[in-house]
């Protein structure tokens, strides 16, 4: 940082960009976090090398390096969770309680992937021909270009950093231009701990500006995005046009399924958890509600009341549950589905703009009533704190109703009926699927994914992380 600007990290050093942007709070709009250095197509490119010349060092390194290094990043995160849980509160807007979660989230990644650093084995295999040994292993698949959005702007990065690194990978990480403070201290920490230089850069950049070279660079092997689906259309269209590996998180229209024989006092904390909390600004956010007509009016008459107490506030307000919008982009667009709502036919309770506090981007928690499932409301990922509510009559309604939809990342039910949960989880369209638990909310050390437009590519996270960061190479030895 020289003069109050925020530099990318580029073959080990801190280097201007061709223009800035300001990093501003959400939840006070005359406050700029910070001011970063936005690099361009050139830029870029010098990443992408950096991290091409530095492969083959870091690649072949003992494992045990890696580890160390891997585990000390997470130790550092862990111990410093209060000061980035700050600065992530302030940049993005959720809770100062979820962002300090999920500082504390980042740093157990890292450490995760450190075991796995060292723990990851081959197989051998007899040969059908006699005095001939076989051996498969895990080679890294080389510089990985990752790409990750604005609304978990240091856990996103961790888990992808992590992993790459840990299976011998080089990075290049260009996170959201909209919050790209938390990407710069991870940064700052990973050369604390003595990362390489070249292993790791940090480009802060807008997508239209680099996203050609990073996805034409020939040294580009693999590129890991998370984003919406249209850009990550473009993306994979570009990567395959080279043939590069990919994997894509896009996002989800996640159902939360409330059966006759639901217990509410679970049901309404679960579905108001999954709905509105990080301010619904999560891929795996409860945006569906589908409820059994047999308790359709008990259930809507205590979700509304528990909606309508949340506090909404300054994201370091302890009183806070409901932080502010992320953008003044985000909020017009999640009050333009208010109005499409209202349009359709729905019953809107709350969802509206708190234009009195007009310090940030502050909106009520919403429902829209008598929804039904062809709506657009009930098909577009909005990504704001406002949920559809769907009447159905039956459990295979409920189940239908549940995977009509282009996504198919996570999704709930809550019942008291071990059938029910059995079969829902059997018959689910989704890559995650939940039982009286919110359907956001996962661990880092097992799979994390979906189906249909909501996922592309392997998956993220747990040991399923090295089917994207690594390729196999099966080798023949004649012993005889």
């Amino acid at each position: 940082m020289t003069d109050g600007l925020y530099l990318n990290y580029i073959a080990g050093d801190w280097v201007e960009g061709t223009s800035e942007i300001a990093n501003i709070n959400p939840s006070d709009i005359s406050e700029v976090v910070a001011h970063h250095a936005l690099a361009d197509a050139n830029q870029a490119n010098q990443a992408i090398d950096a991290a091409q010349a530095a492969l083959s060092g870091w690649k072949n390194s003992n494992p045990q390096t890696r580890f160390d290094i891997l585990d000390k990043i997470g130790r550092i995160i862990i111990s410093r969770q209060e000061e980035l849980g700050e600065i992530l509160a302030r940049e993005e807007g959720k809770t100062l309680a979820e962002a300090k979660g999920e500082a504390f989230r980042a740093g157990q990644f890292f450490q995760f992937y450190a075991a796995e650093a060292v723990r990851r084995t081959g197989e051998q295999n007899l040969s059908t021909r006699p005095n001939i040994d076989i051996e498969i292993v895990r080679e890294p698949i080389g510089v990985t270009v990752l790409i990750t959005p604005w609304n978990f702007p240091i856990a996103i990065p961790a888990w992808k950093i992590a992993p790459a690194l840990a299976h011998g990978n080089t990075v290049v990480l260009k996170p959201s231009e909209i919050t790209p403070t938390s990407a710069y201290y991870l940064t700052k920490i990973m050369e604390e701990a003595g990362l390489p230089a070249g292993v790791f850069n940090l480009l802060v950049a807008k997508g239209e500006d680099v996203g050609e070279a990073l996805v034409s660079h020939p040294a580009v092997a693999g590129i890991s995005f998370t984003g919406s689906v249209p850009t990550g259309r473009k993306i994979a269209q570009g990567a395959i046009q080279h043939m590069k590996k990919i994997q894509m998180e896009m996002g989800g229209k996640n159902p939360m399924v409330i059966m006759d024989d639901a217990d509410l006092d679970i049901a309404i904390p679960v579905t108001v958890n999954g709905a509105f909390f990080q301010t619904g600004q999560r891929c795996t956010a409860s945006s569906r509600v589908i409820v059994h007509e047999k308790i359709y009016d008990a259930f809507v008459e205590r979700f509304v009341a528990e909606m309508e107490s949340l506090s909404v506030g300054p994201a370091l307000d302890p009183a806070t549950q409901i932080g502010p919008v992320v953008s003044e982009t985000q909020l017009k667009s999640n009050l333009s589905y208010v109005e499409i709502a209202r349009n359709e036919g729905c019953e809107v309770v709350s969802g509206q703009h708190l234009a009195e506090r007009n310090t940030g981007y502050f909106q009520r928690p919403g429902v829209f009533l008598n929804a039904t499932n062809q709506m657009r409301t009930s098909r577009e990922e909005i990504f704001g704190p406002v949920a559809s509510i769907i009447k159905v009559g039956d459990f295979e309604e409920a189940v239908a109703t549940a995977n009509d939809t282009m996504f198919g990342l996570s999704s709930a039910i809550c019942t008291s009926s071990l059938y029910y949960a059995r079969e829902f989880k059997r018959q689910s369209e989704a890559g995650m699927a939940m039982v009286n638990l919110p359907t956001a909310g996962v661990d880092y050390h097992v799979p994390f994914g979906g189906r249909k437009n909501s996922s592309y590519g392997s998956r993220e996270q747990g040991r399923a992380a090295i089917d994207f960061y690594t390729t196999t190479k099966t080798t023949y030895s004649f012993a005889g």
